[in-house]
């Protein structure tokens, strides 16, 4: 089920941290990831690649 709209971003944050964690294929947790899930981060990674050419915001390491 998609987020509702006046939580998209709050909801999909969390998640995002949480696959941040995740990141790691060498790590031992990680060991049996799907190739689905493997070609879901990468497709991820390509996404937030993209989202961030395409609207140029300049990260602040101080800005949450």
């Amino acid at each position: 089920m998609p987020n509702m709209s006046y939580c998209r971003f709050s909801n999909t944050v969390s998640d995002m941290h949480d696959c941040y964690e995740h990141m790691d294929i060498s790590d031992p947790e990680n060991e049996d990831m799907s190739e689905g899930e493997k070609r879901a981060r990468i497709s991820m990674l390509r996404l937030c690649s993209q989202i961030l050419a395409d609207y140029g915001y300049e990260i602040d390491e101080e800005e949450d």
